[in-house]
């Protein structure tokens, strides 16, 4: 595998990002303005009204964020014209074919000059309605794709996808690719097309039907786990990215594609500077709901492996890959983790986390100080089911014969705390498969890259993404979780 230089690589270039309000979306865009100021143009795709609403909605969402401090600073008073002159914030939706982009002139402008489209659009929830996941995470996929065979001057489409399209695999996972119709299970046929028609006549029944807006969102969550689960997906979130992948590799035409698979993408480690996050992403629920009192159990397989990876390394990996395979008629894929490399326990994860909230406890509403335990450890999901059985599923049975005898006193008591355990019960089942997860995920393809980088490139410094460097405990009790604690924990 070689390389040219990264930095001149970039230089005079024009970038489509898709999915530009995403969390690596933003950390990408900050990078390039950064290292390569000449870079030529980055148009980001907004889904908005319009080009004056994406231009604010750009403002307002990326610019504004605390993680173009650094480039704010450098640049100074010349912030303004830099930003007018490299970035055209672009209105428009990947659920749509041409990206949404009615402008036929800025379309064909867009053709002529692109030389690198970024799709990183999609929609990361585990249990989202079918019907939104499959527009954006797998026909998503395939308009970028259409959009990209129209730009001439194009080098590389580089795809993000997810380490977790392989689902609940154990033993090493290789960087293999996904073919038309497979399924995990290896039985029944998976049919794209089909799926797209079964949505619609599923909507239109529901419509039919009158059901309220209420009701359609959650028939079709429990529809996009019930399809996910019939071929061997265990959410809808990896199974929708995994017939993106699908559609990308029967249609790409020997365009230069890569795609990305990262693993649990966490705060930046180095860059722009340490502790950066946005939102609360896959384990920071954990975390958070543990610094907050409101986690009194902790499940995990005692040999889970914890594959996170910070996000400034994803992006480093996705600017060396994208030049490593720019103008190659074929595709290729990099598992982007450290499982493999450097990899952490889940159960060390917890004792982190006690070990932070002890000495740095949150502090509550009240003003209070909130004293966290070290919880119960439940290593299956017998000892889950069993612990909420005994701990909050009597107690409910109780509360409901009370309920019965006092002519309906504890109802509303009574409804919120069903409530609660069903979305307790709902949510364990979603993360299952992430903290049962036994396997490791191979980066051959990804240690190529790096071993090319370090031989070839006096700039790759600037673009380290190897995991090995990483202390754990280090990271995680003085970078990910004050970060986490900063930007994304709420009172």
């Amino acid at each position: 595998m070689e390389l040219e230089g990264i930095l001149p690589f970039f230089e005079n270039k024009t970038i489509l990002v898709t999915g530009a309000t995403g969390f690596l979306a933003k950390v990408f865009v900050e990078k390039i303005l950064r290292a390569q100021p000449n870079v030529k143009k980055l148009y980001l795709l907004l889904r908005t009204s319009d080009n004056k609403s994406a231009t604010q909605r750009f403002r307002n969402e990326i610019l504004g964020k605390d993680l173009f401090n650094v480039l704010r600073k450098s640049m100074g008073a010349n912030l303004e014209s830099f930003i007018s002159e490299r970035v055209t914030p672009i209105s428009g939706d990947v659920c749509d074919e041409n990206l949404g982009i009615k402008d036929c002139t800025l379309r064909e402008e867009m053709w002529k000059e692109i030389d690198i489209v970024l799709n990183s659009s999609a929609t990361t929830n585990f249990d989202e309605r079918y019907d939104v996941a499959l527009g954006t995470n797998t026909f998503g996929a395939f308009h970028v794709l259409s959009f990209a065979q129209n730009c001439v001057k194009l080098k590389v489409l580089l795809h993000v996808s997810t380490a977790y399209v392989c689902s609940e695999k154990g033993g090493n996972i290789l960087e293999s690719p996904f073919y038309m119709g497979d399924t995990l299970k290896g039985t029944s046929k998976l049919d794209i097309n089909a799926e797209k028609e079964l949505v619609k006549e599923y909507l239109d029944r529901l419509r039919v039907q009158g059901a309220t807006n209420e009701a359609i969102i959650s028939t079709m969550k429990d529809f996009g786990i019930e399809r996910a689960k019939l071929y061997g997906w265990p959410n809808t979130y990896t199974y929708t990215k995994a017939m993106g992948e699908m559609l990308l590799g029967q249609f790409n035409q020997n365009l230069p594609l890569v795609i990305i698979r990262p693993t649990m993408v966490t705060s930046t480690y180095k860059e722009p500077f340490s502790g950066w996050i946005e939102g609360t992403r896959t384990i920071d629920g954990v975390i958070s709901a543990y610094g907050k009192g409101k986690l009194e159990c902790f499940t995990a397989h005692p040999k889970s492996i914890l594959d996170i990876i910070p996000v400034d390394m994803v992006v480093n990996s996705m600017i060396v890959a994208m030049v490593a395979h720019a103008n190659k008629s074929s595709k290729i894929i990099f598992h982007v983790g450290s499982s493999l490399r450097n990899p952490m326990k889940l159960y060390t994860l917890h004792e982190f986390i006690f070990r932070y909230f002890t000495r740095n406890p949150w502090i509550g509403k009240d003003g209070k100080s909130i004293k966290v335990g070290k919880g119960i450890v439940l290593s299956s999901m017998a000892q889950f089911h069993a612990y909420m059985a005994i701990r909050y599923k009597l107690p409910l049975k109780v509360l409901l014969l009370a309920n019965v005898v006092l002519f309906q006193y504890y109802r509303d008591m009574y409804i919120d705390r069903m409530r609660k355990v069903a979305l307790g019960m709902r949510l364990v089942e979603l993360y299952k498969p992430y903290v049962f997860f036994t396997g490791s995920f191979d980066d051959s393809n990804t240690e190529k890259l790096r071993v090319a980088a370090r031989e070839s490139d006096a700039d790759v410094h600037l673009f380290d993404f190897d995991p090995k460097c990483i202390d754990w405990e280090d990271y995680i009790m003085n970078t990910h979780i004050p970060g986490l604690v900063k930007y994304s924990m709420k009172p």
